[in-house]
């Protein structure tokens, strides 16, 4: 009986390494014929410089020397990245965790895989003769967003959340992208912004302000990578190879912002000066930062956003992200 049973396992080893063998032979057959996979990834935005990583690829081959091609789609707004993989235009959604949590509170079975802005970039910005410094400051006065529906509205609301604030206590306007210039005019009390609408705003004229980071109060991420639960299940190896691809690129802009901020000129919509795109590349890399190591999703923090936009009102239902949320693909 213990030689029929060691028998079994021994065929049963001898299965699995041929399983290897045949995977491996696979990809080795697919390097050599030049072969590509590829992947469509849907971003939340056009080109832009602080993205340049992932738009270079002609030139520096982080996704061609892991064999693979990169379609970027741009969009507008986190949302529309979330649609795009949802109705199977694209593969990856470069999204935040605001559109995430909207998509999981309909229903939609959506995984993160890799932690793109670990750091929150949002804030609020006033001139300092308002004297607002705190957020309870911000009682009665009337705040510029770029939209209603933008991360600037929602990041703003959970500073005055902290502080027993609702929307119902300050004014909130749309002001669009252009926020800061109804602040400079005195048209609104402060602003909700991002760090680097911050920077260009201090380009424009801007001085003499006062900020407070929502990161002091909730240090949720930015941006994330979600896949649809199909999309993780049927393609591990190819999300391990574009993860592996993706941090090669974000490292190389980390150690070599100059070169970056050059390309961005070309690649990038909003690139056309080489010093303003190096700032703005310098931010990000900042953002991308984690103590955890890179690209690395705490999910304690993000199930913290999630319960805080459900306080808000910002979606119904309580969610559970410890089933949406994945760390296996981050390189060791």
């Amino acid at each position: 009986m213990k030689q029929k049973q060691l028998l079994i396992i021994g065929f049963s080893l001898c299965f699995l390494f041929l399983g290897a063998c045949d995977a491996t032979t696979e990809s080795a057959e697919k390097t050599a014929s030049g072969e590509k996979d590829s992947v469509r990834l849907a971003s939340w935005s056009q080109p832009i410089s602080e993205q340049i990583n992932l738009l270079v690829d002609a030139e520096k081959h982080f996704f061609q020397e892991n064999n693979l091609d990169i379609t970027f789609i741009p969009g507008a707004g986190g949302g529309d990245a979330i649609k795009n993989i949802l109705t199977g235009k694209a593969d990856i959604a470069f999204t935040d965790p605001g559109s995430l949590f909207g998509a999981l509170d309909k229903g939609e079975k959506l995984k993160v895989i890799y932690n793109i802005y670990p750091q929150n970039v949002f804030n609020v910005v006033s001139l300092k003769e308002k004297n607002i410094t705190k957020p309870e400051d911000l009682k009665g006065k009337t705040i510029g967003v770029y939209s209603l529906s933008s991360g600037t509205r929602q990041n703003l609301l959970i500073l005055l959340h902290q502080v027993g604030l609702t929307e119902a206590d300050v004014n909130i306007v749309e002001t669009g992208l252009l926020n800061f210039a109804p602040l400079i005019q005195g048209q609104v009390d402060a602003t909700a912004a991002t760090d680097t609408g911050l920077f260009l705003g201090k380009q424009k004229g801007l001085s003499d302000v006062n900020v407070m980071e929502v990161k002091d109060v909730l240090n949720f991420p930015s941006d994330v990578f979600v896949v649809t639960e199909e999309m993780y299940e049927e393609n591990k190896e190819l999300l391990t190879t574009f993860i592996k691809s993706y941090q090669e690129s974000a490292e190389w802009m980390m150690e070599e912002p100059k070169e970056a901020a050059a390309l961005a000129v070309e690649h990038a919509i909003d690139g056309k000066d080489e010093e303003t795109n190096y700032h703005i590349i310098q931010l990000r890399n900042e953002a991308s930062k984690n103590k955890q190591g890179m690209g690395y999703t705490d999910i304690n923090t993000l199930q913290k956003a999630a319960d805080m936009y459900r306080e808000l009102g910002l979606i119904e239902n309580q969610l559970n992200l410890s089933d949406d949320v994945t760390n296996e693909f981050i390189p060791r």
